[in-house]
């Protein structure tokens, strides 16, 4: 049984990248299994990161697949370990604050600073097992299911949580940003999150060193209304974050040097 399963979901992602985009019905019908099976097999396929789902059911293969959020974190580590010092700088005494999931966040949650009586509020595995142990501040962990390749939680379980929460700043991660202020991530639960938290937040900042300026890896986006500030690192085309810094989007450059 294990056996004929991993073929079938052989076939699906080598049916998504030649068509294109596949509709559960369409999938179905073609392996000859019922819609339900194709949902499963589509949610675990999701999950490894071999395919991204969209809106109506049906899927598009990855551009790239996902890396591990082990393997990201060795990905521009200068850049991001200075954009997480230039993060951790803005924290006044007594704030709530979130940390998202991603390889820069974590960073921050190693870099901030002692005795301001923070709240911090987190879905990533990472900030927690950084933070858990640190008698300074009050630690509050966001539920949910856990994407294995992110190492957070994520789904309708963390959204319910927010309902009850409002932050004084938050620090997102993103996989690609666009010059237009949309956020790319693997996941359409991902960019749900992030508009939902940026709604809740007085200050609102995406970190992403300059690799991901320009990125589309995926095809999920996250757009935030309002203003936010996305923090980069010097080498960012400066024509990029000219055009970006629109329509109450502002860029903040740090030097890895």
């Amino acid at each position: 049984m294990a056996r004929k399963t991993d073929v079938r979901r052989e076939q699906i992602v080598r049916l998504a990248s030649d068509t294109g985009l596949a509709s559960v019905d369409e999938l179905a019908a073609q392996l000859g299994v019922t819609p339900s099976t194709i949902r499963r097999d589509l949610a675990q396929l999701s999950t490894a990161g071999r395919l991204a789902r969209t809106y109506g059911g049906a899927i598009a293969p990855h551009a790239h697949l996902e890396s591990s959020l082990r393997e990201r974190e060795r990905e521009g580590y200068a850049a991001k370990s200075a954009i997480a010092g230039w993060a951790a700088a803005q924290i006044e005494p007594g704030e709530t604050i979130l940390l998202d999931a991603g390889s820069t966040t974590a960073l921050l949650a190693r870099r901030l600073p002692e005795d301001l009586d923070l709240t911090v509020v987190t879905a990533s595995i990472p900030a927690i097992t950084t933070l858990q142990a640190r008698g300074d501040l009050e630690l509050i962990s966001l539920g949910g299911r856990l994407r294995a390749l992110s190492q957070a939680f994520v789904g309708p379980l963390t959204e319910l949580a927010l309902q009850r929460l409002t932050f004084d700043r938050i620090f997102l991660g993103a996989d690609g940003v666009a010059v237009d202020g949309a956020i790319c991530e693997a996941e359409l639960d991902q960019t749900r999150l992030k508009e939902l938290l940026a709604g809740r937040s007085r200050e609102v900042y995406a970190l992403a060193h300059s690799a991901k300026l320009g990125r589309a890896p995926f095809n999920s986006w996250a757009r935030l209304d309002g203003e936010w500030t996305l923090v980069t690192d010097s080498a960012a085309d400066p024509a990029f974050t000219s055009a970006f810094a629109t329509g109450g989007r502002s860029v903040v450059t740090v030097d890895p040097a």
